[in-house]
């Protein structure tokens, strides 16, 4: 059975980073176009980045462009989410989903496998 952990949430001020990893097991990981996704309390589910493959095709939601970076190591079956200059609305649970031989979808019906996520607090 697939699996895909999530790790690196926590608290944070605002204005400060953290590095969010995905790794994933039992997954064609090469293979698959790999994405976050958050969900704040109250609100529904948005999609916050993707990558295809390689790791050369990048997107990002209009409210995290220039803050965030996704990255993978296709060698560690992970992914990372790297979050700087971060602001209280950022605050939310924090998902990774794979989508096998997929594209880089910003709807998460488009992803098959998900993580149980990590906590993302940003508060003073």
């Amino acid at each position: 059975q697939v699996q895909v952990v999530e790790s690196g949430g926590g608290s944070v001020q605002p204005g400060g980073s953290l590095r969010l990893s995905c790794t994933t097991s039992r997954l064609t990981f090469a293979k698959s176009v790999m994405g976050w996704f958050r969900q704040a309390p109250g609100k529904e589910r948005e999609w916050v980045s993707c990558i295809g493959l390689k790791g050369v095709t990048t997107r990002y939601a209009d409210s995290v462009k220039g803050r965030f970076t996704i990255s993978r190591d296709n060698a560690k079956n992970t992914v990372y989410l790297q979050m700087n200059t971060l602001k209280p609305e950022d605050t939310a649970m924090y998902y990774c989903a794979a989508d096998v031989y997929g594209s880089c979808s910003t709807s998460s019906g488009a992803y098959e496998h998900w993580g149980q996520g990590t906590q993302v607090t940003v508060s003073s």
